[in-house]
C-alpha cells in the first residue's frame, strides 16, 4: 500500500514539473471576409527534438459531417486533399514560418466553403507522448459588403502652387458582426519624381476609433499641426459615410495620383483588432505647377514716364499666375532707385494683412495712395510729383501660398520683381549763386555782435523761393562736426520763412534784409564762435497746383574767416592778475622765512637753559 502511494505521488510530481508539448492557436471564433486573406498563427512549445518543428493543417467543414480535409503541410508535398491541391500549387494556400516553432497558415483569397474548424497538428518529436499535439479554431467566412465610391475627384487639369484641394470619398459596410471602418487618403508620386524606395505616401487618415492621424512621410505632420491638412467624417444618405480631405495650400511635391483607401476591422476574441477587408479607389491625377513657373509681375506703363513738377503719377503693378487669390496672402512693395550711386529705397508697401506702410522716402509726405484694383493689380498714386520723386521704379511681389495671414517671421513662398520704369521730370532751368561777407567795421572783439551777410542770385522763369543754411567750420580741428564733414550746420531759414536754430552755445538770429540778402547775427560772440563760415542756398519753385518743391538747384559760397580780438578790459586784467599773484607769493615767502628763523633761535635758548 505504501509503495502505491509513493508511486502516485511521484507521478503527480512528474506531471506538475515536466515540460509537455503544447500547441496554441488564437481564440475563436474568427470572422473573416470572403475574397480577402486569412492568416492563422500556430505555435508549439514544450517539445523535445529539433528546433524546427513541422506543421500540418486540417479543415473540418460544417457541411462535411466532421470529415477531415488536409489543407497543407510543411513536411509532405502530397498532403493537401483535392479541394486544396491546385491552390497550394499556385501558392494561394501556403505555410509561412515565423521561426522554427512558429508558423502561420495563409489563404490568400478566402472562399465561402473555406469556413469551418481549422486544426493545427504538430507531428511528435518527443521520446514520450505527453501534452497536446494539436489545437483548433473556428473560422467564419462572412460576405464582402465593404463598398467605396467618390463624390469629388480630380479633373486632371494642372493647378497653381498654393491652390486649395478638396477630395471626398464615401464608404459603406453592411455586416451582422460589429465591425469598424477606417479611411485613409494617399498619393502616389508621379513617375520621374525624385523619391527613394516606395513612392506611395499616406497623407492623413481616420482610424477605426475615429482618431485623425497625419501621414508619417514628408512634412504632413507639421502641415497638419499648422492646420493646412484636415479630414472630417460626415453622415451621408443610405448608410454611406462621407470622408472629406482638405489641403489648404498645395505644394509642387503634392503632385501625383491620389487615392482613397477604406478598411473594415473586427475585434477578435483575444482583444486584438484585425483588418478583414480593404478597398482602394483612385481619385485622379494632380499636377501642381510651381509659382516660379506661373507668377508674372509686370509694371504699367511699359515705357518711360516724363512729367512736369506737380503733376500726378500713377503706376500699376499687374500680378498674374498666383492662383486662388482668396487663399494666398500677398505683400506688394514699390521700390525707387534715385540718381546714379544712390541706394534702392522702399516707397510704400502693402503688408499681407492689408496695412499700407509708407517708407522713409518723402513720396508719401507729398501725398499719395496705394490701392488694390480688380484683376490682380496694385496701383501707386503720387498726387504731386517733385524732382526728388524722379528715378527708377519697380514693384516686388511676395506670395505666401495658401496662407491668408502668415506669421511675421514666416518666409514668403516666392518673391518676384518687375522690370524698372524710368520716371523723369521736366523742370525749368534754374541758376543760383551765393557769396558771403563781413560788413566793414572796426575790429571784432569778444562779446560783441557779429554780422554775416549772404548774397544770393537766382535766375528762373517762374516763381521761386530760397532756403538758406549757415555752416561753421570751427577753428579747433578736433571740434565735433555734423554729417557734413565740411562744416557744422548752425541755422536754417526755410523757403517758407521758418527759422531752425541748432544750438552751439551762442545766441543766433537770421533774417532777410532784402530780396537777395540774408543776415546771420551772433550775439555776445565767444572764442568758440571763431572759424570759417559759409552759406548754402537751395531754390524752391511753385508747381501748377500751388505747392512748393525743391528744384534741386543749389549753390554754396566761399568761406569767410572770423577772428575775435581780446577786449581792453581783458588786456588790463592779465597784468593785474599776474601782479597780485606775484605779491602774494613774495609775502608768503618772507613770512615763512622769518617764522623759521625765530623758531630756530628759540630752540637754542631752551637748550642753554637746560645745561
Amino acid at each position: 500500500m505504501a509503495s502505491r502511494c509513493i508511486a502516485f505521488i511521484a507521478l503527480l510530481w512528474e506531471l506538475q514539473f515536466c515540460v509537455c508539448r503544447e500547441v496554441t492557436l488564437p481564440a475563436g471564433p474568427l470572422y473573416r471576409v470572403a475574397g480577402f486573406p486569412l492568416s492563422l498563427p500556430c505555435a508549439v512549445s514544450g517539445y523535445e527534438g529539433p528546433r524546427t518543428q513541422d506543421f500540418e493543417w486540417y479543415l473540418y467543414r460544417e457541411d462535411a459531417g466532421g470529415r477531415q480535409i488536409g489543407v497543407v503541410s510543411t513536411r509532405d508535398a502530397g498532403f493537401p486533399y483535392a479541394p486544396f491541391q491546385s491552390r497550394v500549387q499556385v501558392g494561394e494556400v501556403r505555410v509561412e514560418r515565423d521561426s522554427g516553432d512558429k508558423a502561420r497558415l495563409i489563404i490568400q483569397r478566402l472562399r465561402p466553403d473555406d469556413q469551418g474548424r481549422y486544426e493545427c497538428y504538430t507531428p511528435s518529436t518527443d521520446t514520450r507522448f505527453q501534452g497536446s499535439y494539436s489545437s483548433s479554431v473556428v473560422v467564419k467566412v462572412i460576405p464582402d459588403t465593404l463598398l467605396i465610391t467618390h463624390s469629388r475627384i480630380l479633373s486632371g487639369q494642372p493647378v497653381i502652387e498654393g491652390t486649395e484641394l478638396q477630395l471626398t470619398c464615401a464608404a459603406s459596410v453592411q455586416s451582422d458582426q460589429h465591425t469598424h471602418v477606417s479611411v485613409a487618403f494617399g498619393v502616389c508620386r508621379s513617375k520621374g519624381a525624385e523619391s527613394q524606395g516606395h513612392n506611395l505616401r499616406e497623407i492623413i487618415s481616420i482610424d477605426r476609433e475615429l482618431r485623425v492621424t497625419p501621414g508619417r512621410s514628408g512634412a504632413y505632420g507639421k502641415r497638419y499641426g499648422d492646420g493646412e491638412i484636415a479630414v472630417e467624417k460626415r453622415r451621408g444618405d443610405g448608410g454611406w459615410d462621407l470622408y472629406a480631405l482638405k489641403m489648404s495650400a498645395l505644394a509642387p511635391e503634392d503632385s501625383g495620383s491620389y487615392f482613397c483607401e477604406a478598411a473594415q476591422w473586427i475585434r477578435d476574441p483575444d482583444g486584438k483588432w484585425e483588418r478583414i477587408a480593404q478597398r482602394t479607389m483612385e481619385l485622379g491625377n494632380l499636377t501642381v505647377q510651381p509659382l516660379a513657373d506661373t507668377l508674372s509681375v509686370r509694371l504699367l506703363p511699359d515705357g518711360d514716364v516724363s512729367l512736369r513738377p506737380g503733376a500726378p503719377l500713377r503706376l500699376r503693378c499687374q500680378v498674374l499666375g498666383v492662383g486662388a487669390w482668396k487663399r494666398s496672402a500677398l505683400q506688394v512693395q514699390w521700390m525707387r532707385h534715385g540718381p546714379e550711386g544712390s541706394v534702392e529705397v522702399e516707397v510704400v508697401r502693402v503688408d499681407p494683412d492689408g496695412v499700407v506702410v509708407w517708407g522713409d522716402d518723402l513720396s508719401g509726405a507729398g501725398g499719395g495712395s496705394m490701392e488694390k484694383e480688380a484683376g490682380g493689380s496694385f496701383s501707386l498714386r503720387l498726387f504731386s510729383v517733385r524732382p526728388v520723386d524722379a528715378g527708377l521704379y519697380r514693384c516686388a511681389v511676395s506670395v505666401y501660398a495658401g496662407r491668408k495671414t502668415p506669421a511675421p517671421e514666416s518666409p514668403a513662398t516666392i518673391t518676384q520683381r518687375s522690370e524698372w520704369v524710368t520716371v523723369s521730370l521736366k523742370t525749368e532751368e534754374v541758376r543760383v549763386s551765393a557769396s558771403i561777407g563781413l560788413p566793414r567795421r572796426p575790429l571784432l572783439k569778444r562779446g560783441s555782435t557779429v554780422t554775416l551777410l549772404c548774397n544770393i542770385s537766382v535766375q528762373t522763369t517762374g516763381a521761386s523761393r530760397v532756403q538758406v543754411q549757415w555752416l561753421q567750420e570751427p577753428a579747433r580741428k578736433d571740434a565735433a562736426l555734423s554729417e557734413d564733414s565740411r562744416g557744422r550746420l548752425l541755422v536754417t531759414l526755410s523757403y517758407d520763412g521758418l527759422t531752425l536754430i541748432y544750438s552751439n552755445g551762442s545766441s543766433l538770429s537770421v533774417d532777410r534784409v532784402s530780396a537777395g540778402c540774408f543776415r546771420l547775427r551772433i550775439f555776445s560772440a565767444a572764442e568758440e564762435d571763431q572759424g570759417h563760415y559759409r552759406c548754402r542756398a537751395e531754390v524752391w519753385a511753385k508747381d501748377p497746383r500751388g505747392g512748393w518743391y525743391n528744384t534741386g538747384a543749389k549753390a554754396e559760397s566761399e568761406t569767410v574767416h572770423l577772428y575775435l580780438y581780446a577786449r581792453v578790459t581783458d588786456l588790463l586784467l592779465l597784468p593785474l592778475v599776474i601782479g597780485v599773484s606775484s605779491a602774494l607769493f613774495v609775502g608768503v615767502l618772507i613770512i615763512a622765512t622769518v617764522t623759521c628763523c625765530f623758531m630756530n633761535r628759540l630752540a637754542r635758548q631752551r637748550s642753554l637753559i637746560r645745561k
